[in-house]
């Protein structure tokens, strides 16, 4: 079986994959002009993080480059092409445990080394029709159940087949099948990827400016992690009244495929928004669930964005989780700034987890270069133990 580079490569070269032999040599050079009139960027993101966790006598210390090239074709008769290949290096300071470099004295920061082609695919787009088929990105709504995981240097793509269509301007209805997860560890992790039959459906309906209503279905029926074998029905919404905004999700998981456990857990999600004299002020409720021992779980989700920037959390306690939080931001001149605070118990048996407060600052030092610092603190209470969070983050795009 071809993997999704070498159908992506295939594409690119092979005219014959669009035109019959027969062809004119005007059509070639179409072709050869959709390639050469495609576009080219570069990424270069540099970033150190440093990790203070009490369970831990040494300190990590993480110093890494990113860099990715991107290929994106012009449309032939509808087709296109994108390659996207990635390299991680570590700058200096490598003291870290990256999950596979066996530096187990110190905590975890998962940026491993390695290169490997980030997205390989090949697209066709008709009207409003968008079919996708090789590795790629995929980013439903906010990420709480599908996402990218774009923080770390590594970033998470899937390989599979992607459909998108719009019925009309009000309604957009998104379908993948995923037969590979290529997760953020890296080729040398035993953990770099997640291999099953996944089946990803996401849908949008406009119902009016301010009122959107969303649905998704999620089975997720892994060959061997058979404890993240999920299936999850869900609704979204997102509003607006007057200068509040309102964002809500509800979704129910059960086991499916060869899940050995047994269980039905709820998630929920409410929050609230406003702005005032130019500071935007939120505060919210989400609840991720348990029942019979098992927690919801959101194992293709970018987890960092949620429940604290210490990543606590990437793992649903078998308990479940209730976080409260508090949020604000705003920016004083080119510089953006954004805090958070959040209080963490189970959902059953009335644990308390702990707190955490988090602290971002971004500015952008000319056109395509921005800069980014970032401190998190969790204070724990009953569960892992008290860690301080440290980045900084130099990003350049041409």
């Amino acid at each position: 079986m071809k993997t999704p580079i070498a159908i992506a490569l295939t594409a690119i070269f092979s005219g014959t994959l669009f035109t019959p032999f027969s062809s004119h040599a005007s059509e070639l050079v179409t072709l050869q002009d959709a390639l050469a009139d495609g576009s080219t960027d570069i990424l270069l993101r540099y970033r150190y993080e440093r990790v203070e966790q009490d369970s831990f006598d040494k300190d990590a210390n993480a110093s890494t480059l990113l860099t990715r090239l991107s290929y994106k074709s012009a449309d032939y008769q509808g087709f296109f092409t994108q390659l996207e290949f990635d390299h991680v290096t570590a700058i200096g300071n490598d003291n870290y445990n990256s999950t596979v470099n066996g530096k187990t004295q110190y905590p975890v920061v998962a940026d491993p080394t390695g290169s490997d082609f980030n997205q390989a695919y090949l697209g066709y787009r008709s009207g409003n029709l968008l079919v996708t088929a090789g590795r790629q990105r995929i980013n439903h709504n906010d990420q709480r159940f599908v996402g990218g995981v774009g923080w770390r240097q590594n970033e998470q793509t899937y390989d599979g087949y992607r459909l998108q269509y719009a019925v009309n301007s009000e309604l957009k209805l998104d379908y993948s099948y995923v037969h590979n997860v290529n997760r953020i560890f890296g080729n040398d992790s035993p953990n770099s990827d997640l291999d099953g039959n996944l089946h990803l459906f996401n849908s949008n309906y406009v119902l009016s400016k301010a009122h959107q209503l969303g649905g998704f279905v999620y089975e997720l029926d892994f060959d061997t992690a058979l404890a993240f074998a999920t299936r999850t029905y869900g609704v979204n919404y997102d509003g607006k009244f007057g200068a509040f905004k309102i964002h809500a999700a509800y979704a129910y998981q059960t086991e499916t495929g060869d899940n050995p456990a047994s269980f039905g857990a709820d998630y929920f999600n409410i929050d609230l928004s406003t702005q005032l004299a130019g500071v935007n002020f939120g505060v919210g409720y989400e609840s991720l669930g348990s029942d019979n021992g098992v927690g919801f779980s959101t194992p293709l989700a970018t987890l960092h964005k949620f429940q604290g920037f210490t990543d606590k959390f990437l793992g649903t306690p078998a308990e479940g989780i209730n976080d409260i939080y508090l949020k604000v931001s705003g920016a004083v001149g080119k510089l953006g700034l954004s805090a958070s605070w959040h209080d963490f118990t189970s959902d059953v048996d009335d644990i308390d987890y702990g707190t955490e407060f988090n602290i971002t600052a971004k500015y952008p030092l000319a056109k395509n270069i921005g800069l980014l610092v970032k401190y998190a603190s969790y204070n724990a209470d009953s569960l892992s133990d008290d860690t301080n969070k440290l980045w900084g983050m130099l990003t350049f795009k041409y």
